[in-house]
């Protein structure tokens, strides 16, 4: 454990990635870092005023090979740590990092504390880093009590800011379930296309308080079923869709979600039309979301998005592609209720959708 003060505890989950990462002296490869010792790497830590421990998957995973799996390891510990800490930031590595958010924001129903994901685009140890300081102000974050609330200076039993799965990168706090990465290259790879940032942090946190997700009452619970059966499949002009027959073809096919221009728009193509209406006679539920970085599917806009929902398909509003597939695939993992399905795809469950008054 890193003892830096008594007065707020922060658990960190470091699960692999770039974040956590040095050059070994003998053979110039990056390997994981000793967590126990992370404040030889970030040593503003041990003036931030918090109490530190950390839990490490062995061995650390590359980002690239996450599974349901990995999403349940994480979500037990925080299940299982959730009343010895005030908070907890997970190491994850950039590549599917909005999946992992996403899928912990749908696990962990009635989080009443901070699960804060972070990475870095250059390893800890480089000079140029980005993780020293993202690894800093998530820690901060995740410990950052709640001034409205007059318990809140006491211990792991006071109330903290965030109240939520959030990511943060690159200067700005984000929801989990809105994040998708934008850049392979940036120090701002991160980013939020159809939600405000939660914080923004210059030379203070800015919290932009009427963002922040406050969960209904209830207990914490957890979700922890995906159903994998599912597929994603983005339009493109001149496409066969003898291809997307195909894919309808698997038996266990359950869900599908389908990439679109625009607000939602498709072909008008007969044989696309015929597909859709027999999958949705054989039970499979199709999820409709954008493929533009901004914004979302309105099914009502245009005549080639009607056709979609005369056929049953489900339109998924503002969601990121990540947070709809992961959306569907734990709604199936649960269910085998098409109407209850189609009821929570179009809810807001955690604050990844917009609901269009």
């Amino acid at each position: 454990m890193i003892e830096m003060s008594a007065e707020r505890k922060i658990l960190l989950i470091y699960t692999g990635g770039t974040i956590g990462s040095v050059h070994d002296p003998m053979t110039g490869s990056l390997v994981p870092i000793d967590f126990s010792q992370i404040t030889r790497h970030v040593p503003e830590l041990n003036r931030a005023g918090i109490s530190i421990d950390s839990v490490s998957f062995q061995p650390p995973i590359d980002s690239s090979n996450v599974t349901p799996m990995h999403w349940r390891k994480i979500a037990g510990v925080v299940m299982k740590k959730h009343e010895l800490y005030d908070g907890f930031v997970v190491l994850h590595g950039t590549d599917t990092m909005s999946y992992t958010a996403s899928a912990l924001s749908f696990m962990l129903e009635g989080l009443r504390k901070p699960v804060i994901i972070t990475g870095s685009q250059l390893p800890i140890g480089m000079p140029r880093t980005d993780g020293r300081e993202n690894l800093l102000s998530a820690v901060m974050l995740a410990a950052h009590p709640n001034p409205e609330n007059p318990d809140s200076n006491r211990s792991q039993w006071g109330e903290s800011t965030i109240q939520e799965v959030a990511v943060y990168f690159g200067n700005q706090l984000f929801r989990g379930n809105r994040t998708h990465k934008e850049s392979a290259e940036s120090l701002n790879a991160i980013i939020s296309p159809n939600f405000p940032a939660l914080v923004d942090a210059g030379v203070g946190f800015k919290f932009r308080k009427h963002n922040l997700y406050r969960a209904p009452k209830g207990a914490l619970t957890l979700h922890d079923h995906f159903e994998s059966k599912v597929a994603w499949f983005p339009i493109f002009p001149g496409m066969s869709f003898d291809v997307f027959e195909r894919i309808l073809d698997w038996d266990e096919l359950r869900g599908v979600v389908l990439g679109t221009f625009g607000s939602g728009n498709i072909p008008d193509n007969k044989q696309f039309k015929n597909l859709l209406d027999l999958a949705q006679k054989r039970g499979v539920s199709i999820v409709n979301v954008t493929q533009c970085g901004h914004g979302g599917v309105v099914h009502e806009r245009y005549a080639t998005s009607l056709l979609l929902s005369d056929c049953g398909v489900i339109s998924g509003g503002d969601m990121t592609t990540e947070a709809a597939i992961i959306k569907l695939m734990m709604l199936l993992g649960e269910s085998d209720d098409l109407s209850l399905i189609r009821d929570h795809i179009l809810k807001d469950l955690r604050g990844e959708r917009t609901i269009l008054e």
